[in-house]
């Protein structure tokens, strides 16, 4: 074990949270309208009775983009804790199906599947991720000659879980998450400062591009969704998001 240095941390911190920030106006300047409307759900806004324009689009916006930010900074803190974890145990990105780390501590193998939060799959998903532990230390079982014992970890960089056994495998969540793979068990909060890097303005930029599309999009939907006197027309929104493909819905780019 070689403990990281707070500096290299910061340094891995300023050449790549750049690249997430961009990603999230890439992101948002290449989304169109008809996309947003027909992955989320009308209904739902219908409920909270939304009848103005921009609130709408504004609510159906925010809803897209917060699970798509999650995604990618999910991937982000990937990629963090996978450099962290090689300096401190020499790990690696992994090759096998469903896994993002292994490494060797204490004469263990782990293989180690990565997620951002706790709450992150359904039964199906949590079994697929069963399956590709199980895969994964068959082939590791056989090909490994010094580190017979090979442990399966669902990390989880942030978040509680107060029962970590989970039988096939051990879930390790936030502050454990992060001392697991560096052996530093403040790490958790050392983290937060280099993670504001030039934060307020990567953030003033992206906020100039979504008043633009909020913009855009309402103008857009306004056109196409409501009446002569600015109602919105609900039948025509459902219709558009969930009617059969043989049923006559607006065709639009926006």
């Amino acid at each position: 074990m070689k403990p990281i240095k707070q500096e290299l941390i910061e340094e891995y911190v300023e050449q790549n949270i750049p690249i997430f920030h961009q990603n999230r106006i890439d992101k948002l300047n290449k989304l169109k309208l008809n996309d947003v409307l027909k992955r989320k759900n009308p209904y739902l806004f219908k409920v909270k009775n939304i009848n103005i324009a921009n609130d709408f689009v504004k609510m159906i916006l925010d809803a897209y983009l917060s699970s798509q930010e999650e995604s990618l900074f999910g991937s982000f803190l990937e990629g963090l804790s996978i450099y962290i974890c090689q300096h401190v145990y020499n790990g690696c990105k992994s090759s096998a199906e469903g896994v993002d780390l292994e490494f060797e501590k204490e004469d263990t193998r782990y293989i180690v599947s990565i997620k951002s939060g706790p709450n992150w799959g359904n039964s199906s998903q949590i079994k697929k991720m069963k399956d590709n532990f199980r895969k994964a230390k068959r082939i590791l079982k056989t090909n490994l000659s010094t580190s017979p014992n090979v442990v399966a970890v669902n990390g989880c960089c942030y978040g509680k879980d107060k029962s970590p056994d989970k039988g096939e495998y051990l879930k390790v969540c936030g502050q454990r998450f992060w001392e697991f793979i560096s052996g530093n068990e403040t790490l958790y909060t050392e983290i937060i400062e280099p993670l504001g890097y030039k934060a307020k303005e990567k953030n003033d930029l992206f906020f100039k591009a979504y008043e633009n599309v909020i913009n855009k999009f309402t103008f857009g939907f306004m056109e196409i969704f409501c009446d002569a006197t600015g109602r919105i027309l609900w039948e025509k929104i459902i219709k558009y998001n969930s009617g059969k493909e043989l049923d006559k819905s607006p065709s639009f780019e926006i």
